[in-house]
């Protein structure tokens, strides 16, 4: 059984998402979407993109 994880930088949960990198960083620091701090910067689990994309971004996408 594979258990690693998988982690993406925000341009690529951005296009993951099919949503802007502003919208990612700003879904991270509400608090909306988990993120891991690395070396270079902050990453985001496959685990909790999958989250994302089945509630829709609900909770964290503006649709003002």
């Amino acid at each position: 059984m594979n258990t690693k994880t998988t982690f993406h930088t925000i341009p690529e949960s951005a296009w993951i998402l099919g949503v802007s990198r502003n919208t990612v960083s700003r879904a991270i620091r509400t608090g909306a979407l988990r993120a891991t701090r690395c070396r270079t910067g902050l990453r985001v689990s496959s685990a909790e993109l999958a989250k994302a994309l089945q509630d829709g971004g609900a909770a964290w996408t503006t649709s003002s």
